[in-house]
């Protein structure tokens, strides 16, 4: 991908852009045959209460189905960006993460976001920095949902005092090697079932992302494991090329994002990573 940045000033995403690409987020009512204990609060209503607040939706995805009954009801995800940061030029913004269903198979859900301009890669932190907050199904109040979305604007210094940690942190060979070993492990069963070795994990795909800091060492392996289509050319049993294939989940990506700033906080803070096992440390 090219180190083009002139599309970094973001275009809020229009309701048409997202019920074609998001219909479950205008579902008008819950999946047929949930609990009358469920409380119904449409993810559209949170949309709108969140651009009332300056908050606008720049990115959209839905998780694909394998019951038709669960159609329009499914798990999405939407990344909002403050209205403010929509003409800036940044290297990166911060961003809120909005996840939910009408299927009773996912609470409303706040996750801490970073686009990063360079790539277009967006970022989601750990727990550890910023705790996810979550909203069940029960006795839930859109106006709740929306003024917790306030809580992250609190917390944005706190992202960039980490960014800048990551980036004055510089990692020796080995370390940079054991961050790669346990990032191929939030993937994959074992270090042998990974089709790429660790070292192939932090190539850099652009010249602003070569060095030996954690910030561009973390970037360079987010969109190695997240995007894919990097290989070392080996061939498995039956001939075929293996290659690291594009993350396609919404899970499994928001899973991954927040394993790997995990990893990267216990770098920045000193603290080694144990030898890797041969488990996994998220399915």
């Amino acid at each position: 991908m090219n180190s083009v940045t002139s599309n970094f000033k973001a275009t809020a995403l229009t309701e048409e852009t997202l019920r074609t690409q998001a219909p479950s987020i205008f579902a008008t009512g819950p999946m047929a045959g949930l609990s009358r204990k469920y409380a119904f609060v449409p993810t559209a209503q949170i949309v709108n209460d969140l651009r009332a607040q300056d908050w606008v939706p720049v990115a959209v995805e839905e998780q694909r189905i394998r019951t038709e009954t669960r159609r329009g009801f499914q798990k999405h995800l939407l990344r909002f960006r403050r209205a403010e940061q929509m003409e800036t030029l940044d290297e990166w913004n911060v961003e809120l993460v909005l996840l939910n269903s009408h299927d009773a198979g996912c609470a409303y859900q706040f996750h801490a976001g970073i686009y990063r301009r360079i790539c277009s890669n967006g970022l989601v932190i750990a727990n550890d920095s910023f705790r996810v907050m979550r909203f069940r199904h029960t006795g839930l109040l859109g106006g709740e949902i929306v003024q917790a979305s306030l809580r992250l604007l609190d917390f944005a210094p706190r992202i960039g005092e980490l960014v800048n940690r990551f980036r004055e942190r510089q990692l020796e060979v080995r370390e940079a090697q054991e961050f790669a070993r346990h990032a191929l492990l939030l993937r994959y069963e074992s270090l042998a079932e990974a089709p790429i070795e660790p070292d192939t994990l932090l190539q850099a795909h652009r010249p602003e992302d070569e060095g030996a800091d954690l910030w561009r060492a973390l970037n360079r392996i987010q969109l190695n494991l997240v995007r894919g289509g990097v290989s070392d050319w080996h061939k498995d049993r039956r001939g075929k090329l293996r290659s690291v294939r594009a993350l396609r989940g919404i899970d499994s990506k928001v899973t991954l994002n927040k394993g790997l700033w995990g990893l990267a906080e216990r770098l920045a803070r000193g603290e080694p990573l144990a030898s890797p096992s041969e488990v996994a440390l998220s399915a």
